[in-house]
């Protein structure tokens, strides 16, 4: 039996061997509670707080006071959006966001507008792009938040964020981004992108499930995400994960540090992906930009077919693929963001997501181009039968 390929980094990645090494000991010889004030407390602790360095130094913030731990993702974004605006409601009560967002970004910006916040959200274009002059013209005198997502998980579109945070602060709001595909994918830099808070996935990284953080600006006002404990300057009570934030920190400094390699090989593995693919398979619409993308990111339309077909079908051959984002799985709605990019309802549906890793080979692409091109011929057969 052939060694499974994995193409589904978008959905997860696996933990790295240096991550897991790194996170060993706090199972067992440094498990105190990093809240205790005894010396294996204090061990724990040591290692909660090399790791909120390391996270700070990866993002460029200007302190390790800016960076919060979390469950991952979903819980920064929701923290992020709702905290600040229910914190500063006072000032406005108006916030826009992008209709491609994850649905950790649309769905707490849809709580907040049934507690009765304004709500506007901006279209893209045909390659999933926000236009910084849309920003420009949905901002009001209440707009407290922008939350544009800097890399899209879908069809990996990198959006203009500096240019939309500079338009915001313009208008004295702020800005947040869902940098969970980003990170570790592209260089970020909070400061020179000059967001005011950004959310983090340890999982797309490879780092375990479970931990993530959010980057928040000095200054930025917010309500505590839970009521508990004194953890993180008592904003986020409970009792840290200390092997998860350990593993976390380990894998953003491991990420920055191979970044460069990283593009490299994973985007010539990626492009090498689309070229084959249009060149064995008919009636492929690649969907997103051909250039301003993530590295790791292939998102096609095969025309005339389910992406559900095809996708056991490659789980069949031992491929792991996807057909948009993980947290939408086994819905039978059409992806939101292909959808808004102006794909039918069919061409959103013959959809199949492919994301590559560091770990994947070119002998990994060539076994993948063969088994869907024949894959592809299969289905279409039948449909004329």
């Amino acid at each position: 039996m052939m060694d499974r390929i994995y193409l589904d980094h978008a959905a997860t990645t696996p933990v790295t061997k240096p991550v897991l090494e790194a996170m060993l000991p706090y199972f067992t010889d440094c498990y105190g509670n990093a809240s205790s004030i005894h010396g294996t407390g204090r061990d724990a602790r040591r290692g909660v707080e090399n790791a909120r360095e390391k996270v700070a130094k990866a993002l460029g913030a200007d302190s390790t006071s800016e960076i919060y731990f979390t469950s991952g993702g979903t819980e920064s974004d929701n923290w992020a959006i709702k905290g600040y605006c229910l914190a500063n409601q006072d000032r406005g009560r108006h916030l826009i966001c992008s209709c491609i967002e994850h649905h950790a970004v649309l769905h707490t910006c849809e709580s907040l507008r049934k507690m009765g916040f304004s709500l506007t959200v901006l279209p893209v274009d045909s390659e999933g792009f926000v236009d910084p002059e849309d920003v420009r013209k949905a901002l009001r005198k209440d707009t407290i938040l922008v939350s544009v997502m800097t890399a899209n998980n879908e069809i990996g579109t990198l959006e203009p964020i500096r240019e939309i945070a500079q338009i915001v602060h313009g208008q004295g709001a702020l800005m947040h981004t869902d940098a969970v595909q980003a990170v570790g994918a592209i260089p970020l830099d909070v400061s020179e992108v000059g967001v005011d808070m950004l959310s983090l996935s340890g999982h797309k990284l490879g780092a375990p499930k479970g931990v993530g953080a959010l980057y928040m600006k000095k200054g930025t006002h917010i309500q505590p995400f839970m009521d508990g404990g004194e953890q993180e300057r008592r904003l986020r009570a409970g009792t840290e994960n200390v092997p998860g934030i350990v593993g976390l920190g380990q894998a953003v400094e491991d990420a920055v540090q191979r970044l460069p390699a990283f593009t490299q090989k994973v985007r010539s593995l990626r492009d090498d992906l689309r070229y084959r693919i249009l060149e064995a398979i008919p009636d492929v619409l690649v969907n997103g930009p051909r250039d301003s993308r993530l590295p790791g990111n292939l998102n096609i339309s095969l025309l005339g077919l389910e992406g559900e077909s095809v996708l056991l079908r490659l789980d069949l051959a031992g491929i792991a693929a996807s057909s948009g984002s993980a947290c939408t799985a086994g819905s039978l709605d059409p992806s939101h963001v292909l959808m808004a990019i102006g794909r039918t309802r069919q061409e959103a549906q013959s959809s199949l997501r492919l994301t590559l890793g560091w770990e994947n080979t070119k002998e990994e692409i060539d076994v993948t181009v063969d088994v869907l091109k024949e894959i592809v011929h299969d289905l279409r057969s039948l449909r004329l039968h």
